[in-house]
């Protein structure tokens, strides 16, 4: 298994650093140079790319090898990563983010959100069903730690790094990515899509996914599993700030902290499958978890709402809402593997003429729902309040529970 595991470790590695990069470091490096905060803000438009991988999905589901999309793609991200070091975004000054830049941007997007459809697939095709859950744990864990290199570790390197020696830096990390996919033993092996495969039919494609064993539940779940506690941990942050924690302490807890807590809960979720847990069963339990940590986080607000408490140094209530803030993205971690250890267990069931295409409905509709909330959060609570939009992400959050029991007997 680990012949399998050490390949995929590092090509996740490698694919959350475009995330790392846009989330983390460039927002810095644009406003350092004197962009605007709406045209930072502008910048998440250049995700897009993202939303749309089911249609390119059915390109690598029938057209040539994974390995053979796996090198190209990268080696990709590495050329645009060259391009872009010699595109410094000063040349445009305040005014905007130069169309080059901006373009550069996208197609690096582009190239992620590709080599993510042909990695996942990988991942489905790779791996046997007991290796799901160390799989999906080296995916998620992967994938965090490459988004902090290149969103904290990077930046801590901009003080002695130019943007060019930035972006050589990570075009040669893509460079080497794509020679060792290239030379590694367990990928020599993939079968490549051919004629022998059936051809799909793009006007019924939808339909066609949607009609293997537990799409249907599996896209429901996934659509709406993380819809409160994706809510709940974009404002509550925030919320302590307003009660008197400071802006560097609350960066240590919800930066250093939460990755930290948020990896340990994803290995915890592998471990618990490797010793064969099933999915569903595990996930009945850890939402259960999830909702009491969420109900005691909303009881807290409450609490220092209504008696006015600052959050001052060492007080037991600010105890509390660190350690609130660090289990949430524990038990968030946790059900993020097991939930995708379930979408890859669903797709492996699909013929492999439609895996790709499979997958990147589940991931794409997993991502809606992340995003959604995410976005909404910070109107939901100007309009209904703190306490009212926290009894809201609660009664998301206990959704999931109740829809575990419509479950299909194919995925148990």
């Amino acid at each position: 298994m680990r012949r399998k595991l050490l390949p995929l470790a590092g090509l996740y590695l490698v694919q959350g650093l475009p995330y790392g990069l846009q989330s983390g470091l460039l927002p810095v490096l644009l406003r350092a140079r004197g962009l605007s905060l709406t045209r930072v803000g502008l910048a998440k438009v250049l995700y897009l790319p993202w939303l749309f991988k089911l249609v390119w999905a059915p390109l690598v589901d029938t057209r040539g090898s994974l390995k053979a999309w796996l090198v190209l793609s990268t080696a990709a991200l590495g050329l645009v990563c060259g391009l872009l070091a010699a595109l410094p975004p000063a040349e445009a000054g305040p005014a905007g983010l130069p169309v080059t830049v901006a373009g550069l941007l996208l197609l690096l997007n582009l190239g992620a959100a590709v080599q993510d459809v042909a990695l996942d697939t990988l991942a489905v095709q790779l791996l046997e069903p007991a290796e799901l859950g160390p799989g999906n744990t080296v995916q998620v864990v992967s994938y965090k730690l490459g988004a902090v290199l290149a969103g904290g570790g990077l930046l801590a390197l901009v003080p002695s790094l130019s943007w060019p020696l930035l972006f050589l830096l990570l075009a040669a990390t893509y460079w080497l990515a794509a020679a060792l996919v290239w030379a590694a033993p367990a990928l020599q092996q993939l079968p490549a899509s051919g004629p022998s495969e059936p051809p799909l039919r793009s006007l019924h494609l939808l339909q066609d996914l949607l009609a293997m064993p537990g799409t249907l539940w599996t896209a429901g779940f996934v659509l709406t599993y993380k819809l409160g506690e994706q809510g709940a941990s974009s404002l509550f942050p925030l919320f302590l700030l307003d009660h008197g924690i400071s802006t560097p302490e609350l960066g240590l807890w919800n930066g250093v902290g939460a990755v930290v807590c948020s990896i340990v809960g994803s290995s915890l979720g592998g471990a618990l499958l490797a010793r064969h847990r099933q999915p569903l069963a595990l996930l009945r339990s850890v939402l259960r978890y999830r909702l009491g940590g969420l109900a005691c986080q909303t009881t807290l607000l409450f609490h220092l709402d209504t008696s006015g408490v600052r959050l001052g140094p060492s007080t037991v209530l600010r105890g509390a809402a660190l350690l609130s803030l660090c289990l949430q993205h524990l038990l968030g971690g946790l059900v993020t593997t097991t939930t995708f250890t379930l979408m890859m267990r669903c797709s492996q069931r699909a013929p492999r003429a439609l895996q790709a295409t499979h997958y990147g409905l589940l991931a794409t509709l997993e991502l809606l729902g992340k995003l959604f909330l995410g976005t909404l959060a910070g109107a939901l609570a100007d309009s209904l309040g703190r306490l009212l939009c926290f009894a809201f992400f609660l009664a998301l959050s206990g959704m999931p529970v109740l829809y575990l029991s419509l479950a299909p007997g194919s995925l148990a």
